[in-house]
């Protein structure tokens, strides 16, 4: 994403009417509003050309369903932020939407404000969850501060222990503040707060946060 300009953000729905209305939000709000696209197909190839900062998916589409989108689009781009803005609640989309590579995921029912505030976080990275998915990453990152790794896989190696200040960080991450939020609430540098992320991030040899949330669903999230 560039600091040059407004974001850049793609709309895929395939209800003309909602998709138009998020478009104009986004647009009215200072987001630079690249492309839209009503089916899978057309999801994939608009976004090929328009290259936004963020797709904000559905992923109830026709033709090639959103999961399939965002695997497609985030394997072409890895830079790609993908918000998926669904009707769903339901624990079973929002694991495998995030393991198909989305940032985020957002229910329709969310205001026009939280809407916006969602597309800025995930445009820098933050993973924005559905307070569910939040409870459960919750659970995980507990159990990643005292338990070992399975030993069934014979090249995973065990998981390293994390500090109780690393722990209480990553439980801010997991119900979705920002960096900024998370040195406020502990009454830390903002620098503090990347510091203690980054070490757990080389603790788990992992990149981002994302990678680290979708670490932690590996590890089991589907089995609650």
């Amino acid at each position: 994403m560039s600091d040059k300009g407004p974001i850049k953000v793609m709309v895929v729905d395939d209800h003309p009417m909602w998709r138009d209305a998020v478009a104009r939000d986004l647009a009215e709000s200072g987001f630079d509003v690249v492309a839209t696209a009503g089916d899978g197909d057309q999801a994939v190839r608009r976004a090929k050309a328009a290259d936004p900062d963020v797709l904000v998916l559905d992923l109830n589409l026709p033709v090639k369903p959103g999961v399939q989108v965002c695997k497609e689009l985030v394997g072409h781009n890895p830079a790609l932020r993908v918000l998926v803005l669904s009707a769903s609640g339901e624990h079973a989309d929002v694991l495998e939407a995030v393991k198909s590579g989305a940032t985020g995921y957002l229910l329709k029912s969310a205001s026009t404000e939280e809407l916006l505030d969602a597309v800025r976080r995930t445009a820098v990275g933050d993973p924005v969850f559905t307070p569910g998915l939040a409870g459960l990453v919750l659970g995980e990152y507990r159990r990643l501060a005292t338990d070992p790794a399975p030993t069934t896989d014979p090249d995973r190696p065990r998981a390293p222990q994390l500090t109780e200040r690393e722990t209480e960080v990553l439980r801010l991450v997991a119900k979705g503040l920002s960096y900024k939020q998370i040195a406020e609430r502990l009454v830390i540098s903002h620098r503090t707060v990347q510091n203690h992320v980054q070490n757990t991030l080389g603790k788990l040899q992992l990149h981002n946060r994302v990678e680290l949330v979708r670490y932690a669903i590996e590890r089991g999230l589907d089995d609650e």
